[in-house]
């Protein structure tokens, strides 16, 4: 028996009886076996005049774990959107070429036809959940293909199990850590039993735990299942180990195609592209990662007694449910650190109260000796979704929103964080046009072109390759050593390695511990 053999043949079809359900998927199966999984033929796609993929063509095996890499906004997102027949169906833009997944035709095909074969899960989970629970969320997907009741609450109990959700399934997901969202979606997606499943960045937002919890859910699914395995990521040490293949993009096509230690081993190429080259060090907790040490920075002396702000036995949450019990917290001008912690800690919580956008329901939030802080000006904001953060037409217009509202505008400042951000050929874009990657690098450079007293970053990593974090990173490292103080909310060891010189360890709403980073481990 072949893998795509060893798929259930009890998986999900519309409206039809048990014979006809199983003489189809036999009939799939076959053609599985004879044929590719997933086939491109010269793919060329276009959002209006912006070309996305260029000349494209592919074919991936049934069973395989495929890593897909490369700059942001080189095309991976839209690969994938085109793989599961998002494009044409759903998301408009100029085609040419095919793509053919398991013998299906998506441009000639309906999406409930595809989805049978292909689910992907969005770089932006939040995009995906509509539902009052997790466990509803995840039981849409079967539901709306008239499964029984039991195999319904049979796909969620095991959707759930492996993504370490059954602790949450009557939670709220709009109550969830991004992280937490992160694996609803992957739940909601597997409980749908694809044949082929297409991750963007699942792990952009995931802790030590949950990596290692949906990486191990991905090989079973890939080994076990025979489920073909479309892996759209930056994070590559992880991946790397899991995936067979692994292809790289840059600016809409294919430039290298093969084994994972060939591929990643092209130092050359990986420089050129931007892309970190993947480390042989399996992650660790934080707690091995930290020198205990609160107050030490590796040479660096604060440049002011006086804190710019000071949480005290803040207490804070939602819907009367407190996420911080107790927090205590002192920013100093000047100050990098590091809020660090797992999934469902409180890190966006904490991020949020000292924006000063979520009111403690107990303890005291003071900024500079107890003034009242302007938005976006004495405190700026990146929160974990760009898009809640996007809402003019151009992306010159985005950038110079805020200085321009408080009449602060000045042309070489401007052009400056357009070029410290990659954004000056994209000036004159739409905004949603934009990949994830770019639309974060866009917010983060509206949020830093007030060069606000401090900046609050909540995990600015999401679809960044490491050529653009670093630049980045290296204009906020510029804003710092003229006295801004930031506070990094990330999942990132080496972003917090070579940046941060204080760490916040966050545990079950509660600042366990404060050091600096260990050289070692990273």
């Amino acid at each position: 028996m072949t893998r795509t053999e060893s798929l259930e043949l009890n998986s999900p079809v519309l409206t039809e009886d048990a014979e006809e359900s199983r003489t189809r998927l036999e009939h799939q199966t076959q053609i599985t076996n004879d044929d590719s999984m997933i086939e491109l033929n010269r793919l060329s796609i276009q959002y209006g005049s912006v070309s996305a993929l260029e000349e494209t063509s592919l074919t991936i095996q049934p069973g395989e774990f495929v890593l897909i890499t490369g700059p942001s906004g080189c095309g991976k997102t839209t690969l994938g959107r085109a793989i599961t027949g998002l494009i044409p169906h759903a998301i408009p833009a100029v085609v040419n070429g095919s793509v053919v997944v398991n013998g299906l035709e998506t441009g000639a095909h309906s999406l409930p036809t595809l989805a049978q074969n292909a689910g992907m899960v969005f770089q932006n989970p939040a995009s995906q959940l509509f539902h009052l629970t997790v466990q509803d969320e995840v039981a849409f997907g079967p539901h709306n293909l008239g499964l029984p009741e039991d195999e319904v609450s049979r796909r969620v109990e095991w959707a759930l199990t492996i993504t370490g959700l059954n602790d949450l399934e009557q939670r709220s997901p709009p109550e969830l850590s991004g992280g937490q969202q992160q694996r609803v979606a992957i739940a909601a997606a597997l409980s749908m039993r694809p044949r082929v499943l297409v991750l963007d960045e699942p792990m952009a937002s995931l802790d030590v735990p949950g990596v290692r919890q949906v990486m191990s859910a991905l090989a079973d699914l890939n080994r076990r299942h025979g489920i073909t395995i479309i892996l759209i990521e930056h994070r590559l040490a992880e991946a790397a180990r899991l995936a067979g293949r692994v292809i790289l993009m840059d600016r809409g096509r294919i430039v290298a195609d093969g084994p994972p230690d060939r591929v990643l081993a092209d130092r050359p190429l990986l420089r050129r592209l931007g892309i970190r080259r993947p480390t042989s060090e399996a992650p660790m907790n934080w707690e091995r990662l930290l020198q205990s040490n609160g107050r030490a920075s590796r040479g660096y002396a604060l440049p002011s007694t006086s804190p710019l702000l000071e949480l005290r036995d803040v207490q804070a949450g939602f819907s009367r449910c407190p996420v911080l019990t107790g927090v205590n917290l002192e920013l100093y001008p000047g100050d990098f650190v590091a809020l660090v912690g797992d999934n469902g800690a409180g890190k966006s919580t904490l991020g949020l109260v000292a924006a000063g956008l979520l009111k403690p329901q107990r303890g005291s939030v003071s900024f500079n000796g107890g003034q009242r802080s302007l938005p976006g000006l004495d405190v700026g904001l990146l929160f974990q979704n760009p898009v809640h953060q996007l809402f003019t037409d151009l992306v010159d217009d985005e950038v110079a929103f805020g200085p321009r509202n408080y009449e602060r505008f000045a042309s070489a400042d401007h052009e400056q964080i357009l070029s410290q951000a990659d954004l000056l050929s994209l000036r004159n874009r739409a905004p949603m046009t934009l990949s994830a990657g770019q639309q974060q690098r866009l917010t983060l450079a509206a949020t830093l072109s007030l060069r606000p007293k401090l900046v609050i970053l909540d995990e600015p990593t999401m679809g960044q390759d490491w050529r653009h974090l670093q630049q980045l990173m290296a204009f906020v490292n510029e804003l710092n050593r003229q006295g801004t103080a930031i506070l990094l909310i990330t999942h990132d060891y080496k972003l917090v390695h070579h940046y941060a010189r204080r760490v916040a360890l966050l545990r079950q709403g509660k600042i366990v511990a404060e050091g600096i980073p260990k050289d070692e481990g990273w």
